[in-house]
């Protein structure tokens, strides 16, 4: 590419760029939420216990969060471009050995590897931020996320859906050609980012204890997503086995019409970017941590089996996969602001901290539901929101 055209993408990102992004981080991403909706399945056909079905989501999660620390901080020092088709190349070996595996040992270390390849989304993200300009790049961070939220939301549907038609396997399968596909894509077309800086990559990972404890606005917005995201994860991992329970008797096919309702969810993302383009950041994370907490007291306050209860899942869906949504958008445009030359680094902590507030949501909820049903999930995955919300009140203006 050369020096113009670079100038050019750089000014006025195209919108096929946009797309192509976005598309790819949602591809990427909804490797790590295949086995959401799939948990009893694999688990009896691999031989899991039911009380450590939670493990096979939180695997991948802390995978991720592993290459979220120590992975996606490279984009500061490495070809970003290399970085990603490399990290991609490993997502799809990952995805080949959970797709053949029939031991738990296996699948669970193919889980712990499809989430450590799957931050090429992390690089993406950021790659795009450096090409926006300071005015749209809530927006254009808000819509790449916005395909990234739809991967992981459309891959709870997907998955239910191959499943009932093909076996858990198909799904691996399917999504390592698919992952293989897009890093030859992107190797042709995205442009090459060599950044400037020098620094070595032990001195690399030695500043970023540095950044987080001098950075207030990284530690709150990641404090306040983990809370969120831990509810997130929480829920999806505890509702596909509520739904299958005899309280309801959904089939996969069910399950996954049932998860398409979170898409729409989705819409909030653009719309967080364009609030927090406006200066509204505030008031935005207001009336998202507050759509997070009314979504799980919703099904708290009404339980029942009839299509009264159905209604009450599928609203309580929505406003989870909305409020999630706008809160990653915004903390992600106040951390993007900070600056450049260290946007990977403040990048990989910020989705580093939030995914452990994950893999500690799906841990759980595994495991409260095998212990106390659904209520107790419901409790615990409201106190992680109310949590937030109150650190929240104690920020200055």
């Amino acid at each position: 590419m050369t020096g113009s055209n670079k100038q050019a993408i750089e000014k006025n990102i195209p919108t096929w760029l946009t797309l192509l992004l976005a598309t790819a981080c949602g591809i990427i991403v909804a490797n790590l939420y295949y086995a959401q909706p799939l948990v009893g399945l694999i688990s009896s056909s691999i031989g899991l216990s039911e009380g450590s079905t939670g493990f096979i989501v939180t695997l991948t999660q802390i995978g991720y969060a592993v290459g979220l620390l120590f992975v996606v901080p490279l984009g500061d020092i490495v070809e970003n471009r290399r970085l990603i088709v490399v990290s991609l190349l490993l997502t799809a070996i990952a995805l080949a050995a959970a797709a053949m595996a029939e031991h738990p040992l296996l699948f669970l270390g193919a889980s712990l590897f499809i989430g450590l390849g799957s931050v090429a989304a992390q690089v993406l993200v950021p790659f795009a931020s450096y090409l926006a300009t300071e005015n749209t790049r809530g927006r254009v961070v808000g819509n790449i996320m916005s395909g990234l939220l739809l991967g992981i939301m459309l891959a709870r549907p997907l998955s239910s859906l191959v499943a009932d038609f093909l076996g858990w396997h198909a799904i691996f399968a399917l999504s390592a050609s698919a992952v293989v596909i897009l890093a030859i894509v992107l190797s042709k077309v995205l442009p090459a980012r060599k950044p400037a800086t020098t620094t070595r990559y032990a001195a690399l990972l030695g500043s970023m204890w540095h950044l987080l404890r001098t950075t207030p606005v990284l530690r709150r917005r990641a404090a306040y997503h983990a809370c969120v995201f831990a509810t997130f994860s929480l829920f999806w991992t505890t509702v596909p086995l509520l739904l299958s329970s005899p309280v309801f008797h959904f089939s996969q096919k069910a399950i996954a019409l049932f998860a398409l309702a979170g898409v729409a969810g989705a819409v909030a993302a653009p719309v967080a970017g364009r609030l927090a383009d406006r200066g509204w950041t505030r008031r935005g994370t207001w009336i998202a941590l507050a759509a997070v907490i009314i979504s799980v007291l919703l099904p708290l306050m009404i339980q029942t089996g009839s299509p009264v209860g159905i209604a009450v899942l599928v609203i309580s869906a929505i406003l989870l996969d909305a409020g999630v949504s706008a809160n990653l958008v915004l903390g992600q445009r106040a951390i993007f602001s900070l600056g450049p030359e260290i946007r990977s680094r403040l990048n990989g902590l910020f989705m580093a901290i939030f995914f452990f507030g994950g893999a500690i949501g799906s841990a759980i909820g595994g495991w409260a539901y095998a212990s106390g049903g659904w209520s107790t999930a419901l409790w615990i995955g409201t106190a992680f929101p109310v949590v937030a919300a109150l650190y929240f009140a104690t920020e200055k203006k």
